[in-house]
């Protein structure tokens, strides 16, 4: 895949987007004090480019493509914890977009996203390392790439924002092996259960791991994968469901080290509930994700 060229972000629409609500803490101006993770899947390599000049805002990075490896359709994670906001400017600035809120009042944002993992308008809470979206190319953007900030309690660019121990001054351009995601030592993603194909489009915490919705495109279905982050590797029991809207329930479950699922069902044009368990931490989403 070719190498791509400085991707510019229109300065009035950025702007514009920076004046959204700020956080509680907006008075204080220290830097980001939260510890920042590569935004992809443990591992993975990409160049981070902190483009001058020529880049709006100033101290924004794109991640673009490394040694032959295209990043278009990369799983994007959570940097940090936080509350994710998920944003839709349609074919202007950002497109697809979400803004992270971090405990310290210090924000992220993650932009020109293929999905997300809610629709635009909602929320979640999100851990360091949760699958929020994928790698695309919408608004304004000529190739595909992800547009990540890092920004002071006071919506102030950090224009030399570090990721994985590796800080990114204004000028250069790094690579770096994303190490997020690795700590929960479960080896699968949600993604490689469902397998090709499939994208995370909500997700909900658990205590002890994650329940996952996924969507594919091509074929209308969905998909429902329950992972571990504790206890990874022993048998313990867990659950995984999805039912479509007038039709039954179909749920996978059992005592398993990993994973419980996936359970696939053909959904297109309707409304699913779905969700999982470990132990006796569960979830039941409402009817949702119609269409």
């Amino acid at each position: 895949m070719p190498k791509i060229g400085k991707l510019v972000l229109p300065l009035a629409l950025a702007l514009a987007a920076a004046l959204l609500p700020q956080p509680a803490s907006a008075h204080s101006t220290t830097a980001a004090l939260a510890t920042h993770k590569s935004p992809f899947n443990c591992g993975k390599t990409f160049y981070a480019n902190n483009w001058l000049p020529d880049h709006s805002p100033s101290g924004s990075i794109d991640w673009q493509d490394y040694g032959g490896d295209d990043i278009n359709g990369e799983t994007v994670r959570a940097t940090a914890a936080g509350t994710a906001y998920f944003y839709d400017a349609g074919n202007t600035s950002y497109g697809k977009w979400i803004e992270i809120r971090h405990g310290d009042g210090t924000r992220t944002r993650y932009a020109h996203l293929a999905t997300m993992a809610r629709a635009a308008g909602g929320s979640m809470s999100v851990g360091q390392g949760t699958s929020i979206g994928t790698v695309g190319s919408t608004g304004g953007s000529n190739a595909p790439h992800l547009h990540y900030e890092q920004r002071t309690s006071t919506g102030a660019m950090d224009t030399s924002p570090t990721v994985d121990g590796v800080t990114i001054s204004l000028g250069q351009k790094k690579a770096v092996t994303s190490t997020n995601s690795c700590g929960s030592g479960n080896p699968y993603t949600a993604e490689e259960v469902c397998g090709s194909g499939y994208s995370v489009i909500d997700s909900a915490a658990l205590t002890g791991g994650r329940t996952y919705l996924l969507y594919h495109s091509g074929n209308g279905n969905n998909c429902v994968v329950t992972l571990k982050t504790t206890n990874v590797g022993t048998a313990s029991s867990m659950s995984a469901f999805l039912e479509p809207q007038g039709e039954s329930r179909a749920t996978n479950s059992g005592s398993f080290g990993y994973y419980a699922g996936p359970v696939v069902r053909s959904a297109a044009g309707q409304c699913v509930k779905w969700g999982g368990s470990v132990g006796s931490s569960s979830y039941t989403s409402p009817f949702e994700h119609c269409g």
